[in-house]
């Protein structure tokens, strides 16, 4: 497979998601990429099988984000360890991790250690919390750090009053994948200007700012925040959730109310809502916003969602129904826009990158732990004896096999 990055190699150190998942898109587009684990594998391997995960036959979580890769075990705290991933990191273009600073150097990884064996290396690290501060060797998880630290877990609460919203596993470690991936070919484009590697790094609490951009910014200009109100109390009654007659729920968001205001009432069948003084202008649809949200409520609830879909689609008004990641993943415009894509025995989420002309590596299957450290191995001028010297030391981890 030929492709944008076809010749890159990639050592994939990290754990979890954001990390791994950064690597992922990398070899979507032709990179080789080296899944590096723990003995014992990387703890991901589990998440499927945690309490309250969809059930299935399949790890589908260690799927997604080691597609395509290959394995090795290494024992990173053994002096051997390091010094065979050492070796490979002499012809290696980009090494990712998520150690904190502060167990990098026991296990042979900081940045100085490996740029000095090979200045052309990308060195990705992604942390918690960033590379400096006191919070800087905190641990976390997009939980912890992108969501509930960044404020967004706050934000999306139903109202004020309401408990905060869980996240679920990878919601903000997807988004900072690929804010790490794009320092990373921000670093490989700078290499090919000057010959020089160097180390980027990415946090979760970053990402997570980012994302929350809008009212971060806001907060920083010492803007004063009015509380989410509840639904039936929201300020915009066109830029609200409503539930249709069947149960399902769909979110309107029309901003253009010059033009959209009046083809909604022709969608609800001109209720005469355009001519009560209440909704006269925007001003007062925002001033009576409880009232109106309340004869939406009834209109919509009227006739299925079925029913409004194409009414409403028709008309060119903005909305969507709340969807299940059943209907999200089943449906044919995740298929036809290609954000999922055909895979070895059914479907699998791609990076939602695009590059026009350009095909992406065909999806792999995920590694077994160590599954190719034979052949990694041999790549780098070990010979059987000393692969199997390493393995009896017990460096190398896994199956192993090829």
């Amino acid at each position: 497979m030929e492709g944008i990055f076809a010749g890159l190699r990639v050592i994939d150190a990290a754990s979890y998601v954001a990390g791994p998942s950064a690597a992922t898109i990398l070899g979507d587009f032709g990179a080789e990429v080296i899944k590096l684990e723990p003995p014992g594998g990387d703890a991901y391997r589990a998440l499927a099988t945690m309490p309250g995960q969809p059930r299935g036959e399949t790890n589908y979580p260690w799927v997604v984000d080691n597609r395509g890769k290959r394995g090795l075990v290494l024992d990173l705290k053994k002096p051997e360890g390091q010094a065979v991933l050492h070796r490979l990191v002499e012809r290696t273009d980009v090494f990712v991790t998520n150690a904190v600073p502060r167990l990098r150097a026991g296990l042979g990884i900081a940045p100085d250690a490996l740029l000095g064996r090979n200045p052309r290396l990308v060195y990705a690290a992604l942390t918690a919390y960033g590379e400096a501060g006191p919070e800087a060797d905190k641990t976390g998880f997009d939980a912890t750090a992108y969501w509930a630290r960044s404020g967004l877990m706050d934000l999306v609460r139903a109202h004020a009053e309401a408990a905060p919203g869980r996240s679920v596993a990878g919601m903000g470690d997807h988004p900072t994948g690929l804010a790490l991936y794009g320092a990373i070919v921000t670093a490989l484009y700078r290499r090919e200007r000057t010959g020089q590697g160097g180390m980027v790094h990415v946090s979760l609490l970053g990402t997570g700012l980012w994302a929350n951009g809008f009212m971060a910014q806001a907060a920083l200009d010492g803007a004063q925040f009015v509380p989410r109100p509840p639904r039936e109390q929201a300020p915009n009654a066109l830029g609200n959730l409503y539930r249709a007659g069947c149960g399902r729920w769909f979110l309107l968001a029309l901003l253009n109310e010059a033009r959209q205001w009046p083809a909604l009432l022709a969608v609800l069948g001109d209720p005469g809502w355009g001519g009560d003084p209440r909704f006269a202008t925007q001003a007062l649809r925002r001033e009576n916003a409880p009232a109106l949200t309340a004869l939406l409520d009834a209109a919509f609830a009227a006739r299925p969602l079925a029913d409004w879909r194409p009414l409403l689609d028709a008309a060119g008004l903005t909305f969507d129904a709340v969807a299940t990641t059943q209907d999200a993943v089943a449906a044919p415009q995740a298929r036809a826009s290609g954000a999922v894509r055909a895979a070895p025995g059914g479907w699998t989420v791609d990076s939602p990158l695009q590059v026009a002309g350009e095909a992406k590596a065909p999806p792999g299957p995920a590694p077994a732990p160590g599954e190719h450290a034979a052949a990694i191995l041999a790549e780098h001028g070990y010979g059987a004896a000393e692969i199997a010297a390493l393995r009896a030391a017990g460096v190398l981890g896994g199956r192993g096999g090829g």
